[in-house]
């Protein structure tokens, strides 16, 4: 009998290969378990235009990550906070701040986990970097002025 594994099984092969196993093993084990499916030409169409779909669905993110990271790379937004009596600032920018200002000033939605950044203490300009996803990171200005 032959079989499309669903999931790995140890000893046996990876998910998406077609393998060759006695009718019991396949039919009590690993079809009852949900390790693989009977290896029928329609499951594996069906296997092969998923694979399809689920590759032109992953080109198509990576081609908007890609087109964030260069409109991260262009911009700079701006936060005014109160400063304490020693001139420095009271409390500081948080991630939440940072991702609140980029919606606001650029209409861009950033998860507040996805910011890499400690907490910003100090006036100026710091570079802010952003994980998107898929091992693309993008970089992009803030500056912390006086209010």
């Amino acid at each position: 009998m032959k079989v499309l594994l669903i999931k790995d099984v140890k000893s046996l092969g990876k998910a998406g290969e077609v393998k060759e196993v006695k009718d019991g093993y396949g039919q009590n084990f690993l079809i009852a378990k949900g390790l693989a499916k009977a290896a029928t030409t329609e499951v594996l169409r069906k296997y092969e235009a998923d694979k399809k779909k689920e590759a032109e669905n992953l080109r198509f993110e990576l081609a908007n990550l890609t087109k964030l990271k260069e409109e991260l790379e262009k911009i700079s937004i701006s936060i005014a906070k109160p400063l304490g009596a020693n001139g420095h600032l009271f409390g500081g920018v948080t991630k939440d701040e940072i991702a609140n200002a980029l919606q606001e000033q650029k209409n861009i939605q950033i998860d507040k986990k996805s910011l890499e950044c400690s907490n910003i203490k100090e006036l100026g300009i710091h570079e802010i970097s952003v994980k998107l996803g898929h091992s693309i990171h993008a970089n992009f200005k803030l500056e912390v002025k006086a209010q």
